[in-house]
């Protein structure tokens, strides 16, 4: 629902936001002293975005959301009762997404705080933390049928490292997927730049029954982001 509670949020097949008409023409931000040319760039492109202002119509806490919906929509991991991990949850619209698809237990994790929503466990922490895994699975009570992953780190700038540093935590988080999840399970991970490197994508070819690299509709086309989903756990004997 809106957050005025006036509008219901779409099921399963959720439409992408209209295209703007002519009426409602692009806004153009002024750079002035007080706003560098890089937050007037940033500032234009929210104004722009007719996914954000789709968030906004819905409820949604972010623009990100849709992203979900999209994955969701295409490979439809989300089942009636099932139990999601999100990594990265802040500031909670794949949360939002997951518990309105029909998951049974929701549970949350980032180092940043995150507003509470019912239905929800939200975990302020960094998963990189040795205790993270282990309050995690503290909350679920038991497996999971569906691990998420939107974490990145903060970009350096350098191409080689930024690329290291999110693979670290996707390779975190794959080793957390699989220690949790259950037999047919899903993994959903945010990737920049050229995708999974070989020795993971052979891991979860080997872990999961299909293994994609997607980019959501709502993923911005100037952005190297992609995300790998990868279902039909497999659970080592």
């Amino acid at each position: 629902m809106t957050k005025d509670g006036d509008e219901k949020v779409p099921g399963r097949s959720a439409k992408k936001p209209a295209r703007r008409t002519t009426r409602d023409a692009s806004v153009r931000v002024k750079k002035t002293n007080q706003r560098t040319t890089s937050s007037a760039r940033w500032l234009q492109r929210q104004l722009n975005d007719p996914y954000v202002h789709e968030a906004q119509r819905l409820g949604y806490r972010a623009r990100s959301a849709f992203k979900l919906i999209e994955l969701d929509d295409k490979l439809k991991f989300i089942k009636k009762g099932c139990t999601v991990v999100d990594l990265g949850a802040a500031p909670g619209g794949w949360s939002q997404v997951a518990l309105e698809r029909g998951a049974g237990k929701v549970i949350g994790l980032d180092l940043l705080p995150i507003e509470p929503l019912p239905g929800v466990t939200f975990l302020q922490m960094d998963f990189m933390n040795d205790d993270a895994p282990e309050a995690l699975i503290m909350a679920m009570g038991s497996g999971a049928d569906v691990v998420l992953s939107d974490m990145a780190p903060n970009t350096m700038g350098h191409k080689q490292t930024d690329h290291l540093r999110i693979m670290a935590l996707v390779e975190a988080a794959y080793e957390f997927a699989t220690q949790v999840l259950k037999p047919g399970g899903t993994f959903v991970s945010k990737l920049f730049q050229g995708g999974a490197q070989k020795e993971l994508l052979d891991m979860m070819k080997r872990d999961f029954t299909v293994v994609k690299h997607v980019k959501p509709p709502a993923s911005r086309k100037e952005s190297a982001e992609q995300y790998v989903v990868a279902t039909g756990y497999r659970r080592p004997l």
